[in-house]
């Protein structure tokens, strides 16, 4: 299994996804800079964390124009999963992979710290490796990421089950302090309508290097996130995880 991890000029957290990567799947992983027009094979594409372009004009909007989006894009029409975390998923709103925006934090300051996320839909190839309603526990660093969208836009996502995960407390009830950000709905993440594309707006690839995924004491029902259960689309409890249909074992529907 090979990833592809598109590199702009600002991005700062591609070595945490190499990393977590080769921890996961024991390969190293292609990296790609935004100027190339061409991708190699690839079995997933990563557009990971930090400041694109500085996050001139709008957060994600120059990368989202970038050589390489082109080809991302023409990917993903496939079928190849793409990954966007944090500024990846800014950028994959403004190339129009995923509906929505993200605004400034109603803080309007930068926010590090861990949050609680609850999994809204694992029957997906991206969180198979979880249960819906699981709470886990993963770091945010951003300014804009408050997730936007109209009222129709939203009401679609709810009903066709594209709400990835929710912003919540330690025991998955949801709650205005634990949205942070003031994302409507609580929305952390979204998939696209064939749910091969992933947004999520918390740092995730930067818990691989902190936590080893064992339950943390007086937090029933949670545990840290271990990276792989996201960025490597099931490769964590399958090795051999692309079947025929180009599907993790977990996310193909029953015989």
């Amino acid at each position: 299994m090979q990833a592809a991890i598109i590199i702009f000029p600002g991005s700062n957290r591609e070595h945490d996804v190499c990393l977590a990567w080769k921890l996961a799947t024991g390969r190293d992983p292609l990296r790609i800079w935004h100027g190339d027009a061409t991708l190699p094979d690839t079995d997933l594409i990563i557009l990971p964390g930090g400041f694109a372009h500085g996050d001139y004009l709008r957060c994600g909007a120059m990368a989202a124009r970038a050589p390489i989006m082109r080809e991302v894009k023409a990917r993903a029409e496939r079928g190849t999963p793409v990954l966007g975390i944090c500024n990846g998923f800014q950028i994959l709103t403004e190339a129009g992979m995923l509906p929505g925006a993200l605004l400034p934090n109603r803080s309007l300051a930068f926010t590090c710290r861990d949050i609680h996320l609850r999994v809204e839909n694992s029957q997906t190839i991206f969180t198979c490796g979880y249960a819906a309603g699981q709470t886990i526990r993963v770091p945010v660093a951003h300014h804009d990421g408050g997730y936007t969208a109209d009222p129709v836009t939203l009401d679609r996502l709810e009903d066709q089950g594209l709400v990835a995960f929710r912003y919540c407390g330690p025991s998955g009830m949801l709650g205005e302090a634990d949205n942070f950000n003031g994302s409507a709905r609580a929305i952390a993440g979204i998939f696209n309508e064939s749910r091969t594309i992933l947004g999520l707006m918390p740092a995730v690839k930067a818990a691989q290097a902190r936590h080893s995924g064992a339950p943390r004491s007086g937090e029933p029902g949670t545990h840290e996130h271990r990276l792989g259960g996201i960025v490597t689309a099931g490769a964590t409890a399958d090795r051999s995880v692309f079947l025929g249909s180009g599907l993790p074992r977990c996310a193909q529907a029953p015989e």
